[in-house]
């Protein structure tokens, strides 16, 4: 368990009301949990995850069904490995989502060559970043 998930949860509640899809949930769920019951959240993964009450369907986000992600206001990731953050941005960028990319420990995101600015955002204990969906290129 990551011990900020609440306080992302909160940050997407308050600034987020429609659809958000997590990509990658493998067995870090928390945050979508807290997400549940007051806002539609999707999870997705490239191998099946059972996580009560959460709609789950699988995805290679090197190879997305983009049907999955449109109409999403956020799509945010937890902890996502660098190799995945360029797949998960591209796919953001395609539906005209914001990103949210919580990263493990001190990593930090390299995807200017998608987006004209990134913010760094320190929400109570949670740090993460955050590209709105009118900074790309």
């Amino acid at each position: 368990m990551i011990h900020d998930y609440a306080d992302i949860a909160e940050y997407i509640l308050k600034n987020y009301k429609n659809k958000v899809v997590e990509v990658g949930v493998g067995g870090l769920p928390h945050v979508a949990l807290a997400l549940k019951d007051r806002i539609n959240v999707i999870v997705t993964d490239i191998k099946e995850q059972k996580h009560a009450g959460l709609e789950f369907i699988a995805d290679d986000i090197f190879s997305p069904d983009m049907d999955i992600y449109k109409g999403a206001a956020l799509i945010y990731s937890i902890r996502p490995p660098i190799d995945m953050q360029e797949a998960i941005a591209r796919a953001a960028k395609n539906v005209g989502a914001d990103l949210l990319i919580r990263p493990f420990g001190n990593e930090k995101t390299e995807l200017g060559r998608l987006f004209r600015s990134c913010s760094v955002v320190n929400y109570k204990r949670a740090r993460f970043f955050l590209y709105k969906n009118d900074s790309y290129l």
